[in-house]
């Protein structure tokens, strides 16, 4: 049992963590913060938070957890606001989608002997974003990762393990630089792509054309183009080494692609798109979830 925490950037993520916990009354008190005081308000009528707060240095008084919940590019700032009020027990956790840059801005506001800090990241999302979008079961049957440092204290590790778990969601940890690596190729990648491709398509003269009559399979890859930009422009940002790597390896592989193409390989074309259809066939059968009524 929790008995305050306090979530900055009561959005999607941050508002279905608010929602999945008072659905399991985890929680006796859930204070929103953040700049916006009608879209806080709209949190509280939604139920993701019971309260809010304007004022950073006042929300954490009293905390048992802050989540930050915010894009990377604002996190800094939070963290200089309630570095002084923050109670000396009050475990700092976040849900960015990159590591490396939080543990190392923490380390730098904080303090490098910080032991209170869980790195998270919970692999959740829908392509909407706000506090509208949130939903109490978006974490149930999903992962969420825990990067925990040398530094990083083992009860508060726990703790903030047994807050996911408490949504439905399955707790992993994972050192900081493959967690990195990893999700800049299964999730920073496919987003760049996706905006890229209707980027694209935005940039050639038959755009209307092509956009009016893309069928189901454009709709589909480009799904996640409807994402935040804010938080994608911050993750790239904030993971380019990784998100470089990707990219580099993807044009290889295009390249030999369009080298078959131009040589009218069919065979090898085959071979190649058999493949990759084959390893994401086992892919989902091994490593996705069902999904049930009603989660996203």
């Amino acid at each position: 049992m929790i008995n305050k925490l306090v979530i900055f950037g009561v959005g999607l993520i941050g508002g279905s963590l608010g929602l999945a916990l008072r659905q399991a009354n985890y929680c006796q008190q859930i204070v929103g913060c953040g700049r916006n005081a009608e879209q806080l308000q709209k949190a509280v009528d939604l139920g993701a938070i019971d309260s809010f707060s304007l004022d950073a240095k006042a929300a954490v008084r009293d905390a048992d957890i802050v989540l930050l919940a915010v894009p990377m590019g604002a996190m800094p700032a939070v963290l200089e606001q309630i570095k002084e009020a923050l109670p000396p027990t009050c475990i700092l956790t976040d849900a960015g989608s990159t590591k490396a840059s939080i543990v190392d801005q923490v380390t730098a506001i904080m303090g490098a002997d910080y032991q209170q800090f869980i790195p998270g990241h919970p692999v959740a999302g829908r392509e909407k974003s706000g506090v509208e979008a949130a939903v109490a079961d978006l974490y149930q049957g999903r992962r969420v990762i825990l990067t925990p440092t040398e530094q990083t204290d083992r009860q508060a590790l726990a703790i903030v393990a047994g807050m996911w778990e408490v949504t439905g969601a399955l707790v992993e940890q994972m050192p900081v630089v493959l967690h990195d690596q990893v999700l800049a190729a299964t999730s920073h990648l496919p987003h760049v792509l996706a905006f890229s491709l209707v980027d694209t398509l935005l940039n050639m003269p038959q755009q209307e054309d092509i956009l009016r009559y893309a069928a189901g399979g454009f709709r589909d890859f480009t799904r996640i183009a409807s994402s935040d930009p804010v938080m994608w422009r911050d993750i790239c940002l904030y993971n380019d080494h990784a998100i470089l790597d990707m990219i580099q390896a993807l044009q290889t592989n295009l390249g030999e692609f369009a080298a078959l193409i131009r040589e009218q390989n069919g065979d090898a074309l085959h071979q190649r798109m058999t493949k990759a259809k084959q390893a994401r066939d086992n892919y989902i059968a091994r490593f996705e979830p069902p999904k049930s009524a009603g989660q996203h």
